[in-house]
């Protein structure tokens, strides 16, 4: 779990974004980035990215799901990281990194389409996604 303290109103409240999914295949082709508040949005979401898994429990009522796919890529050695989320104004931004091989890693030579999916306290605003330079 990523715990991150966010200032409202003057008062510190932490704010927990906690893996749901991670891996290097999903069946989400094209690079995407989602939110879903809803069980029907939920489900919706799962089902694009795997359909013969039941989508995994979530408390709509206090959570919300963040996702982001990087589509299909050439080969293994991509990644994707979803490394926390802070307020900006009324905005949540959800930040992220992409990890590419190197020129001399030895990869798997197949096509991936690297995601992470996380739950994170419920936001009704605007939701931003920001990726960040590789570490």
């Amino acid at each position: 779990m990523i715990a991150l303290g966010i200032v409202m109103l003057g008062l510190a409240a932490d704010l927990v974004v906690s893996p749901i999914a991670r891996g290097p295949v999903s069946q989400v082709a094209e690079p995407r980035q989602a939110v879903a508040r809803s069980p029907a949005e939920w489900e919706a979401l799962w089902k694009t990215h795997a359909t013969a898994q039941p989508a995994p429990a979530v408390d709509f009522s206090s959570e919300m799901v963040a996702a982001v796919f990087l589509g299909a890529r050439p080969s293994g050695g991509f990644g994707v990281e979803i490394t926390g989320a802070r307020l900006d104004g009324e905005t949540l931004v959800i930040h992220y990194v992409e990890q590419r091989p190197g020129r001399r890693d030895v990869v798997t030579q197949m096509l991936t389409s690297p995601f992470h999916i996380v739950r994170l306290p419920r936001h009704p605003g605007a939701v931003r996604f920001e990726v960040e330079p590789p570490m």
